[in-house]
């Protein structure tokens, strides 16, 4: 379940049925954002940030672990210490479809970076804003696919129409299958719906919007995504935890929001270390 729309060079333009979807369902996708090109060049970064080990506070693998998550754990705030990381998290594409989308100027609240690796566990369903408390308003987060992506590999399901609805207070889940403790099941009369994507594709989703993905079963597929999270400048709180930028790089702080915390509250480890 997705709308279509394409940039054209190096001039994005957000179709009026890629907005509309996006308003009434709460998600849209453009297709084919960025190259192949530069998908390829930004999964390299990541390799060699990956080869090069540990950074506190942003990747910090174990090894010998027997989930592949740890072997291969999310990067939190690529952009701060990845310069390429940092360019895609403030690239002028995101931002012409980031203002169409808020009707505002939009500052950058997060960057991560997934690999997913065969056997990893998916995130439940959950809210973005649960985690980062934009206020007033919500975040919109903007997912850049950098494989193939299906429900085969761990994709992204979401159901529509609950970005209308408050944030939620979610459950447990099931450590089985997610490696984040929160779980927000699909309200009555919703369903979640999966989200095909290909390199370069980018999923633009409400804070709101109930999404979230499986495990990857694919056995011998990774399901690499960078995602960013943004706001828009009328903002006046977020969660301490996210560092607001200006899409031009510079800092802008705002006001601490209480409640807030990283994106997905890990299980303890599984397996032996």
């Amino acid at each position: 379940m997705t709308v279509t729309d394409t940039g054209a060079a190096g001039a994005p333009v957000l179709t009026p049925a890629g907005l509309r979807q996006y308003r009434e369902d709460g998600f849209t996708v453009v297709r084919g954002l960025f190259g192949n090109d530069e998908v390829d060049k930004l999964c390299a970064e990541f390799a060699r940030l990956h080869a090069a080990g540990t950074v506190p506070g942003h990747f910090e693998p174990r090894p010998g672990s027997a989930d592949p998550l740890h072997a291969y754990p999310r990067v939190m705030h690529p952009h701060e210490i990845s310069p390429l990381a940092r360019q895609v998290l403030l690239d002028a594409r995101l931002r012409a479809v980031l203002e169409d989308l808020l009707g505002e100027e939009v500052l950058a609240a997060q960057s991560m970076f997934y690999f997913k690796p065969p056997g990893a566990r998916g995130q439940a369903l959950h809210q973005d804003n649960f985690y980062l408390r934009v206020e007033p308003g919500t975040c919109v987060a903007a997912w850049l696919a950098c494989d193939v992506i299906d429900r085969d590999n761990g994709g992204l399901e979401v159901v529509p129409g609950t970005h209308r609805m408050d944030l939620f207070c979610p459950e447990e889940a099931d450590a089985q299958v997610s490696f984040a403790r929160e779980y927000v099941p699909p309200p009555p009369g919703l369903a979640a719906a999966p989200v095909d994507m290909t390199p370069g594709d980018v999923l633009f989703f409400n804070g709101s919007l109930v999404h979230g993905s499986g495990p990857n079963r694919s056995g011998d597929r990774f399901r690499r995504s960078f995602i960013g999270h943004y706001t828009g400048q009328s903002a006046l709180r977020i969660g301490r935890y996210y560092r607001t930028l200006a899409m031009n790089g510079e800092r802008v702080p705002l006001a601490v929001s209480e409640g807030a915390g990283p994106c997905g509250t890990e299980f303890a480890p599984q397996g032996p270390h």
